[in-house]
């Protein structure tokens, strides 16, 4: 039996990397392709609403689609869901003026939100709290403020989970900094204005994953394509946010493919990008996992 509602919290506890599928936009929000999906070979499922529709009827339906087809072979009532958000994290008064979007999606019952732009420390603060009720304490103090989300959506959010009102309320809380925590918060450092700013913004209690987002940091930059061999000063910011990342415990996100996978795992990578399933096989075999999906 699994030990978590959110599995690829599980598989980050027990050092194992996890595969993601899904993009940046164009993810069909259906009941039908919830259930078709309930049998992914990923472990987490990336919605991209930053670029895509902010599709709140479509999610619940998704949602629920991903319930009736599971459970999954890991027998977890659903494969976990993470949602990029449409606001950039800035500033702390961006992300806190546009914190409804993070009460709308975590209402739906997904496992997760992704920041993207994320340039300051004071903004990636202002998410985390955002995302937590004021009754979860931990960090609180020490980096954090009281968290702002508001009673209201358990109705909807704590039966997808499969758990009563009490009980999400204690687990919809970010992991790592609560160990018992089931939503997993992660950020793209991806744009010039966060150069400066990596290890205070790697630092920010609540974080579980991370990005280096080339794209995005080579437009930035001012190129026009995508480099690749990345150029210096791409190199180096990618090797910071690997560091750093290293450094607090959250989990570095990497695209891989079959042939590069087991380096960049032993390198440090615990989140895949590339959204491959023969990534994952060889990834999965080189790190002797244990649990299906």
């Amino acid at each position: 039996m699994p030990s978590r509602i959110n599995r690829a919290i599980e598989l980050l506890a027990q050092d194992q990397p996890i595969y993601y599928m899904g993009g940046h936009t164009g993810h069909v929000l259906t009941y039908e392709q919830g259930k078709e999906d309930a049998a992914t070979w990923a472990d987490y499922i990336n919605i991209g609403m930053e670029h895509g529709a902010f599709n709140m009827a479509g999610l619940d339906e998704y949602l629920r689609g991903l319930i009736d087809g599971g459970p999954t072979r890991s027998d977890h009532r659903m494969p976990t869901v993470i949602v990029e958000a449409p606001v950039e994290g800035g500033s702390a008064e961006i992300v806190r003026y546009n914190a409804w979007q993070f009460r709308q999606i975590l209402a739906r019952g997904v496992h997760g939100i992704l920041l993207c732009q994320a340039e300051t420390p004071e903004a990636v603060a202002a998410f985390v709290e955002s995302c937590r009720y004021p009754i979860n304490r931990m960090g609180v103090g020490a980096g954090l403020g009281q968290g702002t989300r508001g009673v209201g959506s358990e109705p909807s959010a704590a039966p997808v989970w499969g758990l009563d009102r009490d009980a999400y309320l204690r687990k919809a809380d970010p992991w790592p900094l609560n160990p018992e925590g089931e939503l997993l918060l992660g950020l793209k450092i991806e744009s010039a204005a966060a150069i400066p700013h990596i290890e205070e913004i790697l630092s920010v209690p609540g974080i579980g994953f991370a990005e280096m987002g080339p794209g995005d940091l080579s437009l930035s930059l001012g190129y026009f394509r995508l480099p690749r061999p990345y150029p210096p000063e791409m190199a180096e910011v990618r090797e910071r946010v690997r560091a750093t990342c290293l450094k607090y415990g959250v989990a570095f996100l990497e695209t891989a493919t079959p042939d590069d996978v087991a380096e960049k795992i032993d390198a440090g990578a615990r989140v895949i990008a590339g959204h491959r399933e023969d990534t994952a096989q060889v990834g999965r075999a080189h790190t002797r996992r244990a649990m299906t999906v």
